[in-house]
C-alpha cells in the first residue's frame, strides 16, 4: 500500500523562496533562491525535500503536475482587521471628493461608526462574515492572516471578536493570528486618559486571562492616542507578557516609530509619515516595518518610503490592512502592483516582504514564510511561468492552486476544497 501522508509536486517552472527563520533586510531582500524544473516532496504537514530535475522515486499518495507554474510560499498577511460588521462606502466616496480621513473621524465617522454595527452583530454573524473573507484571502494565495480586534471598544465585543478569530482559526484552512487592539479609537463620551485607564486596569488583564490574543496593538496617532498614553498602554501589555505592535506615523510624524523601537515592539505599522529619526530608530532596533500600500492608495496619501527603509537596513513587510474604512480591499495583486510601481520595490523584495518578513512580523518565521525542509507546506502555485509575471500582470489574480499544511485547499477550477 502506498503511504498516504506523502505528496509530490513536480515540473514546477520556477520556484522562488527565501531561506531562514528571521526577517531579512537590505540586499538580502533581493536574493531569493530560484529553482527551475523543480519539485517539492511533502510529508504530512511539512516539506520533506525540494530539488530540481528528476523527482524522488518515493511513492506518494498524490502527485500534482505543476507544469508552467510558478511556486511561492503562501502569503503571510501580517496586518488586517477582517472581523467586523457593516460597511462605510459613503465615507469612502466622501474621501474621493476630498474629505480627509481625519475630518471624517472628527465628524463622528471612521472607526467608531463600525463599532455600532459590530456591537450589534452576533457571534454567529461575525463568524459567517469572517469565514467568507478568509475564503477570499485564500483564493489570493494568503495562507496565514493576522486579525486585529478594535471594533468593540468595550469588554463584551472585544472579547467576542477575539473568540470569533479563534473559532475561525480552528475551522478554516487559513491560519488566523488574533491581535488585541482595544486601543483603536476613543469611544464617544470618553476621554483618552479614562479609556486608557480602562484598558490598563480591566481589558488587558481580561484579554490575557482569555488566552487567545497573540499580540497587543494601539493606534498611536495625533487626536487618537498620543505618545504618553500609548507608552502607558504598551508598558502594561509588555508587563503582562504580550509581544507588541504599534500603528505608527500614519497621519503625521508623531514619533510612533521611535516609540515602537523603544518598547521593543515586533513591528511598527503604516509609517506613511515616518521621520528620519523614526527610520533610524527602526534600523537600530530591528523592529519590522509593516507597510500598507493599499491604505495609502485608498486614502490618496503618499506611500511609505520603502526604498529608503530597505537601503537603510530596516526589515520591511507588506500587508493588506483589509478593513471597512481606510482599506476595504484584500487585493494582493493590487498590493504587488503598488509596491513595485509606486514604492520602488522590485519583485524579489516584494515577495520577501509578503512571505518570510510577513511571517517574522507575526513571530512565525521558524515555521512558515519560506519553502524549506521542515517548514509547513504552505505553497501557492501561480498560473504563470516566472516571478516577473506578477508585476507584469498588474492587478490580476494569477493564483491557480493553494496547498496549506500539505493539503490542497484551493483550486481555481474547483474553488475551495475542504
Amino acid at each position: 500500500m502506498r503511504p498516504m501522508n506523502k505528496r509530490l509536486i513536480i515540473n514546477i517552472s520556477e520556484l522562488v523562496t527565501f531561506e531562514g527563520a528571521k526577517a531579512l533586510s537590505g540586499e538580502a531582500m533581493s536574493r531569493p533562491k530560484k529553482l527551475h524544473d523543480a519539485w517539492i516532496l511533502i510529508e504530512g504537514e511539512k516539506i520533506l525535500s525540494i530539488g530540481t530535475g528528476e523527482p524522488p522515486k518515493a511513492e506518494a499518495a498524490h502527485i500534482l503536475d505543476a507544469s508552467g507554474k510558478l511556486a511561492l510560499p503562501g502569503v503571510v498577511d501580517s496586518h488586517t482587521h477582517f472581523v467586523f460588521a457593516g460597511h462605510r462606502q459613503a465615507e469612502y466616496n466622501l474621501r474621493l471628493q476630498g474629505t480627509s480621513y481625519a475630518e471624517i473621524m472628527a465628524a463622528g465617522g471612521g472607526i467608531v461608526s463600525t463599532v455600532a454595527s459590530t456591537r450589534e452583530a452576533s457571534k454567529d454573524e461575525l463568524i459567517a462574515l469572517g469565514r467568507s473573507r478568509l475564503d477570499h484571502f485564500l483564493s489570493l494565495g494568503v495562507t496565514t492572516v493576522e486579525g486585529k480586534s478594535g471594533y468593540g471598544l468595550d469588554e463584551e465585543t472585544e472579547l467576542r471578536q477575539l473568540e470569533v478569530m479563534h473559532l475561525l482559526d480552528q475551522e478554516h484552512p487559513v491560519d488566523v493570528i488574533p491581535t488585541y487592539m482595544g486601543a483603536h479609537a476613543v469611544p464617544k463620551q470618553a476621554s483618552e486618559e479614562a479609556f486608557i485607564d480602562f484598558q490598563i486596569e480591566t481589558m488587558l488583564p481580561l484579554v490575557m486571562e482569555q488566552g487567545i490574543a497573540r499580540f497587543v496593538d494601539i493606534f498611536t496617532e495625533k487626536g487618537v492616542f498620543e505618545l504618553f498614553h500609548s507608552h502607558r498602554y504598551l508598558t502594561k501589555a509588555r508587563e503582562l507578557g504580550f509581544p507588541l505592535k504599534v500603528h505608527a506615523d500614519e497621519m503625521v510624524p508623531l514619533g510612533g516609530a521611535q516609540l515602537a523601537a523603544e518598547m521593543g515592539a515586533v513591528s511598527a505599522e503604516h509609517l506613511l509619515h515616518i521621520s528620519e529619526e523614526g527610520i533610524e530608530a527602526l534600523e537600530k532596533s530591528g523592529t519590522i516595518a509593516v507597510l500598507l500600500p493599499l491604505t495609502a492608495f485608498s486614502l490618496k496619501e503618499e506611500y511609505a518610503p520603502a526604498r529608503e527603509m530597505i537601503e537603510r537596513g530596516v526589515p520591511v513587510a507588506l500587508a493588506t490592512d483589509f478593513n471597512p474604512g481606510s482599506c476595504p480591499s484584500m487585493s494582493v495583486p493590487l498590493l504587488i502592483a503598488l509596491a513595485t510601481h509606486n514604492m520602488g520595490m522590485n519583485m524579489e523584495e516584494t515577495i520577501c516582504a509578503l512571505t518570510i518578513n510577513g511571517a517574522a512580523a507575526l513571530c512565525l518565521a521558524d515555521s512558515r514564510g519560506t519553502l524549506e525542509p521542515g517548514k509547513l507546506a504552505d505553497i501557492v502555485l501561480h498560473d504563470v511561468e516566472s516571478l516577473d509575471h506578477l508585476s507584469y500582470h498588474f492587478g490580476v489574480n494569477t493564483v491557480d492552486t493553494v496547498v496549506r499544511k500539505g493539503k490542497m485547499v484551493y483550486e481555481k477550477r474547483r474553488s475551495f476544497v475542504r
